[in-house]
């Protein structure tokens, strides 16, 4: 990516912005991922957040009952709900291939 500095201004962001649009146009996604992307989009972003506060209450719960290896078990899952949020909340954002969304959108 070109980050140039033209001491202006708004005009950094365009710098930015450019260089981004020009490198996107050069990285095409597969398929998959674009599928993927489609349909992760259509998830509400607190649904992984919930999720994980779901993960932390039943570990806590297994905890506190006796099932050590279970809770455990359960704990491990907030890490992955997290970062499928974070993930989801990128693919809302910016998407993965902003460059053919573009095209599609001139036809």
């Amino acid at each position: 990516m070109n980050y140039t500095s033209t001491g202006q201004g708004g005009s950094e962001s365009t710098a930015f912005s450019n260089s981004f649009d020009s490198e996107a146009s050069q990285q095409s996604e597969g398929m998959v991922a674009r599928t993927i992307e489609e349909q992760t989009s259509k998830l509400p972003s607190d649904l992984f957040l919930w999720a994980a506060f779901g993960a932390i209450g039943a570990s806590a719960i297994l905890e506190f009952s006796g099932n050590y290896e279970k809770s455990r078990f359960v704990g491990q899952w907030v890490a992955p709900f997290l970062l499928l949020g974070v993930y989801n909340k990128i693919v809302k954002v910016a998407g993965s291939d902003r460059a053919s969304m573009g095209t599609q959108q001139i036809h």
